[in-house]
């Protein structure tokens, strides 16, 4: 009979420990994940904005620009590498109809966000606002076309709006710009505006920035 109660007690013992060995475990895992939880919370979420890279800005198109195919290519490789790093891709297009369809260089997949927008700034109008704030995005990498239009005014809008900026200066192109009996060259009018985003976003190159990723 003693030996049945001992055998009892231990037996009742080693479940209540067993129960407070679990409790605990269940409170440090559930700490951990609420830790790992804030800490990618808390982290910087990047996009990259692709703006207008659009048919009609190329050879034969309606607005056609200078040197538009190689800031496709390099709008390309930053695509790819937000794609290989499963980081957010967001495709902006001006209006629809002939030659408003955006670039085979650069081409959407189907899961990735477009915004077709009928204004300069690609946050006027549309949902691009609301889709950054909505995944959490702090951080912008924008390129795009022209250069010193709807790429200029989304980087100032995504500036003041407190998003972090960094515009990729060879994935960007511009066209030549006559005012008062003058003309720009577009080279000119691309650096005029790059020096002017200066005081808005980090303005580096595609093999700038894809080095500075593999840190």
């Amino acid at each position: 009979m003693y030996a049945e109660m001992l055998v009892t007690y231990y037996f009742n013992r080693l479940s209540l420990i067993k129960k407070i060995l679990m409790k605990k475990l269940f409170f440090i895992l559930s700490l951990m994940v609420s830790i790992l939880s804030h800490a990618q919370t808390g982290a910087s979420k990047t996009a990259l904005l692709i703006i207008d890279i659009q048919n009609f800005y190329f050879a034969g198109g309606s607005s056609e620009l200078v040197n538009p195919v190689m800031a496709s290519l390099n709008a390309q490789k930053l695509l790819d590498h937000f794609r290989e790093t499963t980081q957010l891709v967001i495709h902006v297009k001006h209006g629809d109809g002939k030659g408003a369809e955006i670039h085979a260089n650069v081409a959407p997949l189907g899961d990735e966000k477009v915004i077709v927008k009928n204004e300069v700034n690609s946050f006027l109008k549309t949902d691009l606002l609301d889709y950054l704030q909505k995944n959490g995005v702090k951080n912008l990498v924008l390129c795009g076309m022209q250069t010193n239009m709807c790429l200029e005014a989304a980087t100032r809008a995504a500036s003041d709006y407190g998003f972090g900026c960094t515009v990729i200066k060879d994935a960007c192109a511009a066209k030549n710009q006559t005012f008062d009996g003058k003309t720009v060259k577009a080279e000119d009018v691309h650096i005029a505006a790059l020096a002017t985003l200066k005081a808005y976003a980090k303005v580096v190159s595609t093999g700038e920035f894809l080095k500075m990723s593999e840190k």
